[in-house]
């Protein structure tokens, strides 16, 4: 007897419809977070309390908790969200660099610019780095991750090129820009430095980088 082999359909998985609870949920959090952004902006991370927050998203603290379970929480989310919203610009900035050089720039002037009309929040960012928990900085670390990734792609791109030497660790050089791009921040933040300085003044620092590897290539 001759055996026909069954075919065997795997069930079409169906996206799960959201329950109103859930709705409901999803939208408190997102009014906490808007409600939490502005208080950090408008007073520090350390100015701004549970209290403050709840009462500017029109809530009560106890709805708060409910959806984070503490301020590093929070404002941590807002941070991550800011991240992952930074992505598509810096992208498309880069994208219409002719060069490569140009493209590191591009990317970071987009950050910058995004930056620029919530420079508190950046502030409150870098004073709560000192005070977070081992476990939050792995957890910030790895929402960053993907925009430290543009700056490894745009070297390994001069790499290909022939622009810099296959002996110089990417990794390390890519560190090194992204804390001169971070370092951009203190003096917009103190000093009213505008956009576009601090923009150019960033671009100095990253042509002597650049310009040292291509010496130490050639």
């Amino acid at each position: 007897m001759n055996h026909i082999p069954m075919r065997m359909h795997a069930p079409s998985i169906r996206p799960q419809k959201l329950t109103r609870r859930a709705i409901a949920k999803q939208q408190t959090r997102e009014k906490v977070l808007q409600a939490a952004r502005e208080m950090f902006v408008e007073r520090g991370y350390e100015g701004a309390t549970i209290r403050d927050i709840a009462r500017a998203a029109g809530m009560s603290t106890g709805a708060v908790f409910a959806s984070f379970a503490d301020k590093p929480e929070l404002f941590d989310a807002i941070l991550s969200d800011d991240f992952a919203a930074l992505l598509a610009p810096m992208r498309a900035a880069a994208s219409m660099a002719p060069t490569d050089r140009e493209a590191l720039v591009a990317k970071f002037g987009a950050a910058y610019r995004a930056h620029g009309a919530q420079l508190p929040l950046i502030q409150a960012a870098l004073a709560a780095s000192w005070t977070r928990t081992p476990e939050a900085e792995k957890l910030r670390r790895e929402a960053m991750r993907p925009i430290r990734s543009l700056v490894t792609e745009v070297l390994e791109r001069a790499v290909e090129r022939g622009e810099l030497a296959t002996r110089f660790d990417l990794r390390l050089v890519s560190d090194v820009i992204w804390d001169l791009y971070l370092a951009g921040y203190r003096p917009a933040a103190f000093e009213g430095l505008p956009v576009e300085a601090q923009t150019a003044r960033l671009a100095e620092r990253i042509d002597l980088v650049l310009a040292s590897l291509k010496v130490q290539a050639a």
